[in-house]
């Protein structure tokens, strides 16, 4: 069952009880809060995703997203996120309410799933291969993953690369990605039938909105892609799409400082890095028009770069 064919109403009794139980990626993940604005965004943005009975299905992760007690239920309203009850960060506004579950569960995943190593990337496959997008805040990494995606990409993520520490393979895990500022104006404009929902304002990252996954990214999100490249972008107006190779030694040491759980896997970390850097070619990449960097990356795809 897919959580589009729950009703308004039973979603939000649902979450407002035992909890709306779904699967993203290889995690399932229990979800529970009274706030209209996650019922709202999960309607919106997972509609895609499978969905079973919380009494009758393990999940790997149970969270929730509600007011917290005292005068802020009331006076300037804030909500909270739990994992298995025990808040990990401090309030926010109501107003964040679904940004703050989205950034909730990547730091789920980031502290918890050490059967992979985790890099803060953005991943795409098509043709069976998959680009890793690792780059820092501002270089446009996540307009190039949505704008990917829009355009015949497969999602695999926009901000965690979960990689198998025994295969080497990449496993999807294609949840809504995230736009900051400008951004969701660029997505909007580049394809009108994109979802992106509403934006939440004055949060630690700026003006946040998220752009709903394509059916086809979340019906595969089983499938894992092996390794093709290792892409550092960078949005430079008026800059034409150019990729220049990197070497694998500076890299790798990229990665492993980007890793979320790097440090925690100790030797089985560098291994599993280093089998990637062997397995991918590595280029810098500047642009100044999404339509040129997908032709780039097109014909990376077909084997004509």
């Amino acid at each position: 069952m897919k959580l589009l064919q729950l009703s308004p109403g039973e979603l939000r009794r649902q979450l407002a009880g035992p909890g709306v139980w779904m699967r993203t990626g290889p995690f399932s993940v229990r979800v529970q809060s009274g706030v209209p604005q996650v019922a709202e965004g999960l309607a919106q943005l997972y509609g895609q995703f499978e969905v079973r009975s919380p009494h009758e299905a393990f999940a790997d992760f149970h969270v929730s997203v509600d007011p917290p007690r005292g005068l802020r239920r009331w006076v300037r309203p804030q909500v909270s996120f739990a994992l298995d009850g025990v808040p990990p960060f401090k309030p926010l506004p109501l107003d964040q309410a679904f940004p703050m579950l989205e950034w909730g569960l990547n730091w789920c995943v980031s502290t918890r799933a050490h059967q992979y190593l985790i890099i803060h990337a953005g991943v795409v496959e098509k043709n069976g291969r998959a680009a890793i997008l690792p780059a820092p805040p501002g270089s446009g990494k996540s307009t190039l993953t949505a704008a990917l995606m829009l355009s015949g990409w497969r999602l695999l993520s926009d901000e965690l690369t979960l990689i198998d520490r025994k295969s080497g393979l990449l496993h999807p895990l294609p949840r809504p990605i995230s736009l900051k500022n400008q951004s969701i104006d660029i997505i909007r404009a580049f394809n009108a039938e994109a979802f992106v929902n509403r934006e939440s304002r004055d949060t630690v990252k700026g003006t946040v909105a998220h752009l709903r996954p394509l059916r086809e990214s979340v019906r595969r999100q089983h499938e894992p892609a092996r390794p093709g490249w290792v892409i550092f972008p960078r949005w430079v107006a008026g800059a034409p799409a150019t990729l220049q190779p990197r070497s694998r030694a500076q890299t790798f040491m990229f990665l492993a400082q980007n890793a979320f759980n790097y440090s925690h896997l100790g030797a089985d970390g560098f291994r599993v890095g280093s089998a990637l850097i062997d397995q991918a070619t590595c280029y810098d990449f500047e642009y100044g028009a999404l339509d040129d960097a997908i032709a780039t990356f097109d014909r990376l795809a077909e084997g004509a770069l």
